[in-house]
């Protein structure tokens, strides 16, 4: 538009010439100086006429592109005011088009007008294509729901998993042997070699053969109501060893001494029985008496960190009996309120080992005639009736007055839990299904035996 106006400014009266009259042959003097008045050049400002525009309305509706024949040189004579004025109204002619088309978009005669406005107002957006390794929002992969949380098992559930083993063979057995059969003296027998296979001693065994003959002699009997039998069986044994652990708080401090053959999980128990005793508010000291590993120090260590303990430690190889002296002198300064002693794990059959074991009690017993107050062994759930010889050794070279059972974690014979009870009459005060520091909990002989049956609570 602004190059037809150039056109027609340029073209302007050059499309009618005006003719030019001839000039007389000769002109006065006064008749050639207004000649030449006329033809000196007038300020534009003065002479056009503000209010008119050289180009008519309808030529500018009309106007085409710019000329032909225009040239570089007649451009070049274009006022610049004039070209701006030109660009100036052609931005207003189309502000104002788009006013109108807005305005018609806002107020549509129909439905139809309204989604051709929106189709052609706001086309649809073009998705890019990304590298590799992006996404839009639109196409990224969902993402994946977070998977449940894993339900804790109960105490009761772990401990049924670590008998699982010895209830699921010996029930097994049962059932098979009271499959459509009569209680006689025959199937008696066979299932106290059953009972005493698995673990359950002697005495326990003739406990369950009685009961169930007394009861359902002659009777058909079920493998069901043998297990209720054995599992109340069971229960009787081991009720009267499920017993707390007893601290002497008016001792300080209270100087608890864990034995046990090597690999039982003596400085793992230890471990979580500072947990459980810093837990509650009370100052507890560790002191590393196996010096014979240098593992078991350091582990002792680690664990003593974990709980807030105070640790004691020596060099490996020192003396253990002096180092449980220096232990107790030191958790007596400290007024600690009790200190647990580590030793060196042994074989019940090497008597010169023992030997220094005993020398451990002593030393403990010139400090205080009452240490050490608990003497604690651990015993390892899988050795079955090997376990009943650790037992009476130690109790008689270090005064064993309490158990600890670890390992019921899927191999265990547990079976023999109830031999030792029926036959050392010794406390179980705790029993340990793993690793972890919350897999020492407080034995108690309904579950133990509920486990052991296959019998759920």
């Amino acid at each position: 538009m602004a190059l037809g106006f150039i056109k027609k400014v340029f073209t302007f009266g050059k499309e009618k010439p005006a003719e030019t009259p001839a000039a007389p042959a000769e002109l006065t003097a006064e008749e050639k100086a207004a000649i030449s008045a006329e033809s000196e050049p007038r300020d534009r400002d003065e002479d056009l006429p503000l209010a008119e525009d050289p180009v008519l309305a309808e030529e500018m509706e009309t106007a085409g592109g710019p000329a032909d024949d225009l040239s570089d040189e007649d451009l070049s004579m274009v006022p610049l005011d004039l070209l701006e004025a030109e660009v100036e109204a052609e931005v207003e002619e189309d502000v104002t088009e788009v006013s109108q088309d807005a305005a018609a978009a806002l107020n549509p005669e129909s439905e139809e007008d309204v989604s051709a406005v929106v189709s052609d107002a706001a086309p649809e957006p073009v998705t890019p294509i990304l590298p590799k390794g992006f996404a839009t929002a639109e196409t990224r992969a969902p993402e994946l729901e977070a998977p449940a949380p894993v339900e804790k098992l109960s105490w009761f559930q772990r401990l049924k998993a670590g008998l699982f083993r010895t209830s699921s063979q010996l029930t097994g057995q049962i059932t098979a042997l009271f499959t459509k059969r009569k209680l006689d003296d025959e199937t008696l027998e066979e299932l106290e070699d059953l009972l005493i296979q698995a673990d359950l001693g002697v005495e326990t065994a003739l406990r369950v053969t009685d009961t169930l003959a007394s009861e359902r002699y002659g009777k058909d009997v079920t493998g069901e109501d043998v297990t209720k039998i054995m599992a109340t069986e069971i229960v009787k044994v081991l009720k009267p060893v499920a017993k707390p652990l007893a601290l002497d708080l008016s001792h300080k401090p209270h100087v608890i001494l864990v034995v046990g053959v090597n690999g039982t999980g003596k400085t793992t128990t230890i471990g979580k029985l500072a947990a459980k005793l810093s837990g509650s508010g009370l100052k507890v000291m560790l002191a590393a008496g196996d010096t014979f590993r240098a593992a078991a120090i350091e582990q002792l260590k680690i664990w003593a960190d974990r709980t807030g303990s105070t640790f004691l430690g020596t060099k490996l190889g020192a003396d253990a009996a002096g180092l449980a002296y220096e232990a107790f002198e030191k958790a007596r300064a400290d007024k600690a309120d009790v200190l647990i002693i580590d030793t060196a794990g042994r074989l019940q059959n090497k008597a010169e080992l023992m030997a220094e074991l005993e020398k451990i009690v002593r030393v403990l017993g010139k400090l205080d005639p009452d240490a050490p107050h608990t003497v604690l062994q651990t015993l390892d759930a899988t050795t079955g009736q090997n376990a009943l010889q650790q037992v009476e050794i130690f109790r008689n070279v270090a005064g064993v007055n309490g158990l600890i059972m670890t390992k019921l974690d899927g191999t265990a014979r547990g079976g023999i839990l109830v031999a030792i009870a029926a036959k050392h009459k010794l406390p179980v005060y705790f029993i340990g299904v793993g690793e972890g520091i919350d897999d020492l909990e407080p034995f108690e002989a309904e579950d133990f035996a509920s486990a052991i049956a296959g019998i759920a609570r």
